[in-house]
């Protein structure tokens, strides 16, 4: 792309960047309007505008409209990713969202696998223009289709329960003294933001760090390898055996992985690889579930997809800051950048300690009952 419009490679990597500043800026009004009138129509529109985004990257004639494509994509992917699909599950399905969520990101899951060797396929017989069109037809005739195959929400009754059950967030934040759903929210933020900046930051240098800490070029390929599978494995277990389990210990549990597998890497050297690549690509699988699941168990149902896109806001920064910013470490600090994103694991796990799930609605909801029993 960058040889063909006559811009460096850096600037292609930057509009991207771009693209996913953007999605954080109009994340929190997609997840509004699906609070609001459902995921169908929304993610319908969405496909339209990825459609958009895709057929002006592959007409793209130079610095400026590789821009104005990326930024209506920023504008699809803050509408139309993970997080939309989980406040669209959440509206229709309420508490019992988690399944589904799981559900779709065990599909989706081989996103990677199947988009890029179909993506390389595609410029190396074809070229890159041919790739974005391509791209763009199946949003149109395959995305778009199947977000009209939605269910319409039709839940009125669940969600004026839901409403009673479940007290607002904004609510409870206007209340004086009340700073439990802040604080909840600002760890959320932070721990949904610090292991996006790793994810990002693996998928992106992977192959320069490994070669860091002495693997070869085969031993690098084995570990990419193997992060795809350990991501879906770790969902089958989450749909299956963890289905049951409170998410804050999913959650727990995936911060912990990623930390373990540096640790190992760094003590035992390449030999060690393999075992990083599985625990890393298994704790990537289950915090994209927990990233869906974690706001509903904490604040429930009321108003989810608008706090979704705050919450995942501060995310979509650290991942557009994510590949340079850790490339920069990489380049000083050799292998031993791991200890950064260590540190970024533990304070996330930190993060999570003190929460407890449900109980902060319920905890207000009987605060709210024992007040009206007081006054009559």
């Amino acid at each position: 792309m960058a040889a063909d419009l006559g811009v460096s490679t850096s600037t292609v990597f930057a509009a991207f960047s771009l693209a996913l500043a953007v999605s954080a800026l109009v994340g929190t009004r997609a997840g509004s309007a699906i609070d609001r009138i459902g995921g169908r129509p929304v993610l319908m529109a969405t496909s339209l505008v990825f459609v958009l985004g895709l057929a002006g990257l592959g007409a793209s004639q130079g610095l400026y409209s590789l821009l104005a494509a990326w930024v209506v994509l920023g504008v699809a992917m803050g509408c139309g990713l993970y997080d939309s699909a989980f406040a669209a599950l959440v509206r229709l399905y309420g508490k019992d969202a988690r399944s589904s969520i799981t559900g779709v990101t065990l599909i989706a899951g081989f996103a990677s696998t199947v988009g890029w060797p179909v993506t390389a396929l595609l410029e190396a017989n074809f070229d890159w223009r041919v790739a974005c069109f391509v791209w763009a037809a199946v949003h149109l005739l395959v995305g778009l289709p199947l977000n009209w195959l939605l269910p319409e929400v039709r839940r009125a009754e669940a969600e004026a329960k839901a409403t009673v059950a479940e007290p607002a967030v904004s609510a409870a934040l206007s209340e004086p003294g009340s700073r439990a759903p802040l604080l909840a929210a600002v760890s959320l933020g932070f721990v949904f933001a610090a292991t996006s900046f790793v994810s990002t930051a693996m998928a992106a240098h992977l192959p320069g760090l490994l070669a860091a800490a002495g693997a070869s070029a085969a031993t690098a390929v084995l570990v990419a390898s193997l992060i795809g599978p350990a991501q879906v494995a770790a969902r089958l277990l989450e749909f299956g055996l963890l289905r049951k389990v409170d998410p804050l210990l999913s959650a727990r549990v995936a911060v912990a992985l990623h930390p373990v597998g540096a640790a190992a890497l760094l003590a035992a050297g390449p030999v060690a690889a393999p075992l990083f690549g599985v625990l890393h690509g298994a704790g990537n699988g289950l915090m994209t579930i927990a990233k869906g699941t974690l706001p509903l168990s904490i604040f429930g149902t009321q108003g989810y997809g608008r706090r979704q896109g705050l919450l995942v806001a501060p995310a979509r920064v650290s991942q557009a800051l994510a590949p340079w910013l850790f490339g920069l470490v990489l380049a000083s600090w050799s292998q031993w950048v791991l200890v950064l994103t260590m540190s970024l694991g533990a304070m996330a796990m930190l993060a999570l300690l003190p929460m407890r799930g449900t109980r902060l609605s319920e905890t207000r909801s009987e605060s709210s009952q024992a007040s009206v029993g007081a006054s009559r």
